[in-house]
């Protein structure tokens, strides 16, 4: 998804508002959900959205999205925005997240998604990171114990020394 960054689209600073880009995130990640599950998909969830660099006014906003696995029924979808200045014809990543969609029939039910098959080898790692992602949530939610993903142990210890 490629958009301009509008007037409307900032803040006082002249910088994208955050929800304006959470806005096409989400519409971003949708699309990539119903184009893979060929069905309504609706948010589950979103986590891990880290805003590293503004984007100003007047650059062109890049979102790439897609799905990295599927759960029965809810898929893992990761989105790369980059903040284009068209001027000076450089890109930069301003942003990174991970959506979780869910398929669902016309009543709103959740119905299971196509598997994903991951050929190459960086498909395979985010494959595989996607399920380490899952059991984090599942855990922070309070529907996995520690003990039952001992693996996860480390990538918290990670995750704190991170956010220090």
């Amino acid at each position: 998804m490629t958009e301009i960054v509008l007037p409307n689209d900032t803040n006082n600073l002249g910088n994208m508002m955050g929800g304006r880009l959470l806005y096409l995130m989400d519409k971003a990640a949708a699309i990539s959900a119903l184009r893979h599950a060929n069905r309504t998909c609706v948010t589950a969830s979103v986590d891990s959205v880290e805003f590293q660099s503004p984007i100003r006014q007047g650059e062109v906003v890049v979102i790439e999205s897609q799905v990295n696995r599927v759960f029965r029924t809810s898929m893992e979808v990761e989105l790369n925005v980059w903040a284009e200045d068209t001027r000076a014809q450089t890109r930069r990543i301003c942003n990174r997240a991970f959506y979780t969609f869910v398929a669902v029939d016309d009543e709103a039910r959740p119905v299971p998604a196509p598997p994903i098959f991951p050929e190459t080898p960086e498909e395979h790692e985010r494959y595989e990171a996607a399920a380490r992602r899952r059991e984090l949530r599942l855990m922070l939610a309070g529907r996995l114990k520690l003990q039952d993903v001992e693996h996860l142990r480390d990538d918290l210890l990670e995750l704190v020394r991170q956010r220090g």
